[in-house]
């Protein structure tokens, strides 16, 4: 049994919480729970699992209900998880090598977001500090939490040759935090919700963040989140606002985040239709294009200002890049979308081609049932 402690808080998740238990048992790891006032079934299918059920008076801070639950864990070393949150795979060995090697660094583990976009069921992945040694460690954010050493002195001297990467969460005047990959898959499925509940979500997050940016004054990342959570509410010109906000401080491009503001600004100006504005994400080109998302974004953005063969290049490198967020981007995606252009231009052997190489994508599939016929 690996002396890990999974952390969870809960309200009202008789939904997920069973699920989230029954697959944890199969590592045979703790569970302990923090319940903040669920009045349905929560707490009472998680005690067919766990006998560390604990209770938190919620105060609008989800750092300070996670920090509580790690205090309550037998274990130093945490996973934090949500309830809707599902484990998909765990390597045991390569974690063990991992704690033995890197006890003061977090733990980056792979998240697959499960949503649905278009009718279609897509996926979008990220790594986020979720494992690490409560020791070291603490979270920090009323909401959006990330991970932080618990005081300077804990923080450790970087070493080039023998540590982690340094990777910084936020940006902030605490020291930056050194990550690695852990080997750990969770599916979560809560954006996988309901118009009418993620709507509710979103306005909660939105109330939490401006409380924070209220406290903490300007920050890139608290940005950040209001202009992801305004751009699920579609209210695109709040998003907008935000991202520019956000991209107008001194942020670092290395950080994922920072990545992903920038994606998420270029399609909300697609999205307002401000095509020609967007082109000037050009500028920042050699900074963001290390990752397939961006370029089949300026795929897209070039695509809008019809510039077609400009277009298709860009999708056409997207296809040959590995490191991806959003399931597609390198491949079905992006040649669904070359296809599209061949055949507003005629070109109807290059647009079967491209459909072909889509797969079972349902929207190529369609175009292929129209245009074969006609070949």
């Amino acid at each position: 049994m690996l002396p890990i402690s999974v952390c969870i808080i809960s309200k009202n998740e008789e939904e997920h919480i069973e699920e989230c238990c029954r697959r944890l048992t199969a590592y045979g790891l703790e569970i302990v729970l923090t319940d903040t006032g669920s009045t349905d079934r929560t707490v009472e299918i998680a005690r067919k699992y766990t006998d560390r059920i604990y209770h938190y008076n919620w105060c609008d801070n989800f750092s300070a209900a996670k920090n509580y639950c790690m205090q309550k864990a037998s274990h130093d070393w945490i996973l934090s998880i949500d309830c809707d949150e599902y484990i998909e795979s765990l390597d045991e060995g390569a974690l063990l090598h991992c704690m033995e090697c890197s006890p003061d660094a977090a733990g980056r583990i792979l998240i697959r977001n499960r949503f649905t976009l278009d009718g279609q069921t897509s996926f979008e992945q990220v790594r986020v500090s979720r494992f690490v040694n409560r020791r070291y460690f603490q979270f920090a954010g009323a909401v959006h939490e990330q991970l932080v050493y618990r005081s300077q002195s804990m923080a450790p001297v970087a070493s080039p040759a023998t540590t982690p990467s340094i990777y910084m969460d936020k940006d902030s005047n605490v020291t930056p935090v050194k990550v690695y990959p852990a080997p750990i898959t969770i599916l979560h499925v809560g954006y996988d919700i309901s118009e009418e509940k993620m709507q509710e979500k979103c306005r909660r997050n939105i109330t939490l963040l401006k409380q924070e940016l209220n406290t903490e004054g300007p920050d890139p990342y608290l940005y950040y989140q209001l202009g992801q959570s305004c751009r699920r509410m579609k209210d695109y010109e709040q998003a907008a606002h935000y991202f520019d906000a956000g991209l107008s401080m001194d942020v670092d491009p290395a950080l994922d985040y920072v990545q992903t503001m920038v994606e998420s600004y270029g399609y909300t100006l697609l999205d307002l239709k401000q095509f020609r504005e967007a082109l000037y994400l050009l500028g920042v080109y050699d900074e963001f294009s290390k990752r397939a998302d961006f370029v089949f974004l300026m795929g897209l953005i070039y695509m809008n200002n019809g510039l077609f063969d400009a277009a298709i290049e860009e999708f056409q490198k997207s296809t040959l890049m590995e490191e991806f967020a959003v399931e597609g981007v390198n491949s079905y995606k992006a040649f669904y979308n070359i296809g599209v252009i061949y055949e507003c231009s005629h070109h109807i052997p290059e647009a079967i081609e491209a459909y072909h190489k889509c797969g079972d994508y349902e929207p190529a599939v369609v175009r292929l049932q129209h245009l074969l016929p006609m070949a």
